[in-house]
């Protein structure tokens, strides 16, 4: 992990909500590069940061190494949080923090398969295990590609993009799917929107259950935190900004 943390968007803003006294134990459900974690640490908490992918966790040893105790890396996925710090014998917590969505480090990284902006591998697993995206693709019927690409990526013109990518198969690149896409879509280079956009955003949801497992996340924060625990979850995506505000 970089010397200098990454920061995420809403950092003051979480912080904030926190109020985080030193001595308190919190959760940073979505580790990813560590930006909350650091924080957190800062503020004097005690915290167990969660993320599935392996990665992610190893890349923040030096950071838990250097924190004399205070942190502790959790390889496992934030819906287990419940039973992963009842494990630990840190239950209840004083705070629950989600940063859901994909993280900034998978982004950059072309050969994760997560986005068409560099060309890599079709994969987009975050734990870099089970169905991939190329396997997605590559095996589901017409149908339920268009299902997930409606469903999950908001697109209105899901059947063309579904007729398309079953087409045009086998695909196993990032850079084949995308052409694809903008092909089936009518891409023109000063549309504001790559019109790969929601596809991609469509079939990274379902692989990696995020709908689902953010639902069983806010129920295990929910288990874990102390009376008065505050939980902050910023999201990015209206299916996930509904999701949580209809649970608050």
């Amino acid at each position: 992990m970089n010397d200098a943390p990454h920061v995420p968007v809403l950092l003051a803003e979480v912080l904030d909500a926190l109020a985080i006294a030193p001595g308190e134990t919190h959760v940073d459900a979505t580790f990813g590069a560590g930006g909350y974690t650091q924080a957190m640490l800062a503020q004097g908490a005690r915290v167990f940061a969660f993320d599935r992918d392996p990665d992610a966790i190893a890349a923040g040893a030096a950071v838990a190494a250097a924190s004399d105790g205070a942190l502790t890396l959790v390889p496992a996925t934030f819906s287990a949080m419940d039973a992963e710090l009842a494990a630990r014998d840190a239950v209840p917590v004083q705070g629950v923090t989600m940063d859901i969505g994909v993280s900034s480090m998978q982004l950059d990284q072309a050969e994760r398969g997560f986005s068409f902006q560099s060309d890599g591998p079709l994969d987009m697993r975050m734990s870099q295990e089970g169905m991939s995206a190329a396997d997605f693709v590559n095996e589901a019927d017409e149908a339920e590609i268009a299902f997930v690409i409606k469903e999950y990526g908001e697109e209105p013109r899901a059947r063309r993009v579904a007729q398309a990518i079953v087409y045009n198969r086998p695909i196993t690149r990032t850079g084949e799917l995308a052409r694809i896409v903008r092909k089936a879509l009518g891409y023109k280079p000063h549309d504001k929107k790559d019109p790969a956009t929601r596809t991609f955003q469509a079939i990274r949801i379902h692989i990696n259950r995020e709908l689902g497992e953010l639902a069983d996340g806010l129920a295990a924060a929910e288990r874990v935190l102390a009376p008065g625990g505050r939980l902050a979850v910023v999201t990015f995506h209206s299916l996930e900004d509904r999701m949580v505000k209809r649970f608050l």
